[in-house]
């Protein structure tokens, strides 16, 4: 691997990181074209392989730097992510049954109704001390699970941590704060990106040596998107909005590269 493809794969893990430290997902629905228009992945299986190992260990480092700020809501979070993975797994088998080029076009149009999913506000819940206990589950486990299930076969169909549905999702199952929703959805995307993972790298649609460089990059990009959270909160929805047209943008560009030009 060339010293350049090393910084293109390096810059990608630091992008990916990055959002999902700052708005709790969507750098997963970047990561397949980085891999692929900007690094040089030349398969759109292995591009999504290797960005489910990529996302999956972004996330659990995201993770980390997030539990010492005490928002994310463990029972809740873990309940979303059993389903979730159960989800997953079959996603990801239908996904690989799926060719490279149609999957590319389902991708692209993914982004872009990502992108105006982003730019809508996300609100969050009225409940701060939501918990999973004896006295709530009978009210909160049917939403979790079914939500939680169908995310994750969202997510692993195309190979990514799907946190700009798991934050609503949680929120709407369990009446979350926002702030809690994006902690605890790191905790669903890294369970979610680990299946979609091992299912692509049972194929051999995983680039080892690549997933290494993206996850330097994703050390320090996670450590600056929940620096940036964390001090720049008046300017967050600003920057969901610019990172939601980024994300139209970004899918048109593969549509009309692929079937226009």
């Amino acid at each position: 691997m060339d010293p350049t493809t090393i910084l293109a794969a390096i810059l990608a893990g630091a992008i990916i990181g990055f959002i999902l430290g700052m708005v709790g997902g969507g750098g997963s629905i970047l990561a397949v074209p980085l891999l692929i228009y900007v690094v040089g992945v030349d398969s759109t299986h292995t591009a999504i392989g290797t960005a489910a190992v990529a996302v999956a260990l972004n996330a659990a480092i995201g993770l980390a730097v997030h539990i010492r700020g005490g928002n994310v809501k463990w029972s809740c979070a873990l309940v979303f992510a059993a389903f979730a993975v159960i989800g997953a797994a079959l996603g990801a088998e239908l996904g690989k049954s799926v060719d490279g080029a149609s999957l590319l076009a389902l991708f692209a149009l993914l982004m872009i109704g990502v992108g105006a999913l982003t730019i809508r506000e996300r609100k969050g819940g009225s409940n701060p001390d939501v918990r999973l206990q004896r006295s709530t589950a009978g009210v909160l486990l049917p939403k979790l699970v079914p939500a939680g299930f169908a995310v994750g076969g969202f997510s692993g169909f195309f190979g990514i941590g799907g946190g700009f549905l798991i934050v609503p999702g949680l929120i709407g199952a369990t009446a979350m704060p926002i702030a809690a929703a994006i902690s605890s959805s790191l905790l669903v995307i890294t369970a979610v990106g680990t299946t979609t993972a091992l299912s692509y790298a049972l194929s051999g649609y995983v680039d080892w040596l690549l997933v290494a460089y993206l996850g330097l990059g994703g050390v320090l990009g996670a450590a600056a998107g929940k620096f940036a959270l964390t001090r720049v909160s008046a300017k967050g929805r600003a920057m969901e909005i610019g990172f939601g047209a980024l994300v139209v943008a970004v899918g048109s560009a593969i549509l009309i590269s692929e079937y226009v030009l």
